[in-house]
C-alpha cells in the first residue's frame, strides 16, 4: 500500500485528492496538511512513501518546502500546478529542485472529468512511489559560455542528420542535463516530453537559456536546423517529414493521444523511422510506461543508431526497460555519458565544460 499526504491549502482539492487517491485499491491518504509547517510534522510523524504539494500556500510557498525537503529528507513529490504560464514557470522550477512529476489542480468543475484525473494522479503516484530520488544540494545553473549561442555560419543549414529524444517522467531534467552539453554544430534535435498544453513553451524557453542551442517550441511546417531543438507543444503529436528543400521540416498535428499520451513519443518516431532511416540518432530516457518502444525498434530496423538511459540514471525506468526488451537499443548508457555519446555520433565538437 502507497501511504501518501497531501499538502494543499485548499479544503477542497484535498478532499478532490483524498477520494481519488483513497478509491484506489493500492495507495491510501494517511494525512492531510493545510501549509509547510503542518506537512514537516505530518512527514515526521508518519514517513509517507509519496506526497503531492501545492505550489501556493500560506506561511511558506511549496517552492521553498521542496527545496528543504530534497535537501534534509529527500521524498518522492508529485506537485499540484495551475495551467498558467505562472504555474508552468513554477513546476519547472519544483523538477529542478527534485520533484518527480506534476499534475493539474483540480477545479470546481472537475468531477466531470474525474476518472481521466484520477488515471493520471494515481499513475504519476504509483510511479513517484518507484522513483529514485536524490539529493539536491544547489540550484541550477548554466556556465556562462553555454549561454553563448551559435553564430549563423555554425548553425541554421538543414542537413540529413537527426536528432530525435523521447521522455516522459523525469524527463524534463533529463533533457536539460544533455542539452546543455551539446555544442551548436549537432544536427537538428526533435524532442517530445509528455507534457500537458501550456508548458512547453516555458519549458522551451528555459531551455533556450541554459544552452548553446537554440531551442523553441515546434511549430508545423517549420525547417529543421542544425543547432535548434524543437519541442513538441504540450497537447499535440511531433512528426518529422522530409523537404523538398533539403533536410525535415516539423509536423504539429492534432490526432488522437497514442498510448494514451499527446504529444507521443511513438508518434515522433515512427516518423523519424520513415523519413530519416539511417540518418537518424535516438535517444530514449527516463519515463512511465512504454510510449516509444516500438517505433524505436521500427528506427532500428531501419538503420537509426540508438542510445537508451540505464536503469540506475532514471527517475523511472519504463519506456527505456521497454525500448531494452523491444530490441531497440544500440546501447545501453548512464545519463551522463549521453551527451558525450550523442557528440561523438554527430561528429559534433563537445563543449568544454
Amino acid at each position: 500500500m502507497i501511504r501518501v499526504v497531501v499538502v494543499d491549502d485548499s479544503a477542497l482539492v484535498r478532499g478532490v485528492l483524498t477520494e481519488i487517491i483513497n478509491r484506489s485499491g493500492d495507495m491510501q491518504v494517511i494525512g492531510q496538511a493545510a501549509d509547510p509547517y503542518e506537512a514537516r510534522e505530518k512527514i515526521r510523524e508518519l514517513d509517507p512513501d509519496v506526497i503531492t504539494l501545492d505550489v501556493e500556500m500560506p506561511r511558506m510557498d511549496g517552492l521553498a518546502f521542496l527545496e528543504r525537503i530534497m535537501k534534509l529528507r529527500p521524498m518522492p513529490v508529485v506537485m499540484i500546478s495551475t495551467l498558467t504560464e505562472r504555474g508552468a514557470q513554477t513546476t519547472l522550477r519544483a523538477l529542478e529542485l527534485g520533484a518527480v512529476d506534476f499534475v493539474a489542480k483540480p477545479t470546481l468543475d472537475v468531477r466531470a472529468g474525474l476518472d481521466e484525473l484520477a488515471r493520471e494522479i494515481t499513475g504519476k503516484l504509483r510511479a513517484a512511489a518507484r522513483a529514485r530520488i536524490a539529493r539536491r544540494t544547489v540550484a541550477v545553473e548554466a556556465p556562462a559560455q553555454l549561454r553563448a549561442k551559435a553564430q549563423p555560419a555554425m548553425a541554421g543549414a538543414p542537413g540529413d542528420r537527426l536528432i530525435a529524444i523521447g521522455a516522459s517522467t523525469g524527463g524534463t531534467e533529463a533533457i536539460r542535463e544533455i542539452l546543455t552539453a551539446l555544442p551548436p554544430t549537432l544536427p537538428g534535435i526533435v524532442i517530445t516530453q509528455h507534457m500537458p498544453a501550456g508548458f512547453t513553451v516555458s519549458f522551451a524557453a528555459r531551455l533556450e537559456q541554459l544552452t548553446a542551442l537554440y531551442v523553441r517550441e515546434a511549430a508545423d511546417g517549420e525547417r529543421i536546423l542544425r543547432g535548434h531543438a524543437y519541442i513538441a507543444p504540450g497537447g499535440r503529436h511531433l512528426s518529422i517529414e522530409r523537404s523538398a528543400l533539403g533536410g525535415y521540416v516539423c509536423r504539429v498535428g492534432d490526432g488522437e493521444p497514442v498510448n494514451r499520451h499527446k504529444p507521443s513519443v511513438d508518434v515522433l518516431f515512427r516518423s523519424v523511422a520513415r523519413w530519416a532511416g539511417s540518418h537518424a540518432l535516438g535517444v530514449m530516457l527516463t519515463g512511465m510506461g512504454a510510449d516509444g518502444a516500438s517505433a524505436m525498434r521500427e528506427m532500428r530496423d531501419r538503420g537509426a543508431y540508438n542510445l537508451v538511459q540505464d536503469e540506475a540514471s532514471c527517475v523511472v525506468f519504463g519506456m527505456p526497460r521497454e525500448a531494452i526488451a523491444a530490441g531497440a537499443a544500440s546501447e545501453v548508457l548512464p545519463l551522463g555519458a549521453m551527451a558525450q555519446r550523442i557528440v561523438a555520433l554527430s561528429g559534433a565538437t563537445a563543449l568544454h565544460r
